[in-house]
């Protein structure tokens, strides 16, 4: 699909990425095109997958998640039965906004968000416990937020 899109499109897929919520009228007065020539390629690429997820960024603070901690996980490899139960582990944690299979001294990146280290503390020692195949971890907390998002800035 990254061929089709044309200029168009990629700064529809810039607007909505700053605010899904925009109105089509608006984003079209700003790109040149129609409410309805907008709202339907908004549909084509969602359709398509190129627009995966519309979502609400929460404040962590004010939901009680004040705590972001970068995990380095290091795993066994000799048992693949043991290592696709930890990747359906990972996926199924809510305490885990991101996990990345990674090169390096560590097999994958978590980030995790909590609301205190306590919390964090409990939650390693059950994923511990249950994955035998996890070698060893690394833990990192973050200090302070400099950015946070999932903006892909598109040229046009």
């Amino acid at each position: 699909m990254t061929s089709d899109l044309d200029k168009f499109d990629r700064r529809i897929l810039n607007a909505v990425q700053k605010d899904a919520r925009r109105p089509a009228e608006q984003i079209g007065a700003e790109i040149g095109l129609s409410a309805s020539a907008v709202q339907r390629r908004l549909a084509r690429l969602r359709e398509s997958g190129v627009i995966q997820s519309e979502v609400a960024i929460l404040d962590a603070k004010a939901v009680g998640r004040a705590v972001t901690v970068i995990a380095d996980l290091e795993v066994e490899r000799e048992r693949p039965e043991l290592l696709a139960a930890l990747k359906r582990w990972l996926a199924a944690e809510d305490a885990i906004q991101e996990a990345w299979y990674v090169t390096g001294d560590s097999d994958y990146v978590l980030i995790v968000s909590v609301s205190d280290v306590e919390t964090y503390d409990a939650f390693m020692q059950r994923l511990l416990a249950e994955n035998a195949n996890v070698r060893r971890y690394r833990t990192r907390v973050a200090l302070g937020t400099l950015k946070r998002g999932q903006m892909m800035a598109l040229d046009v």
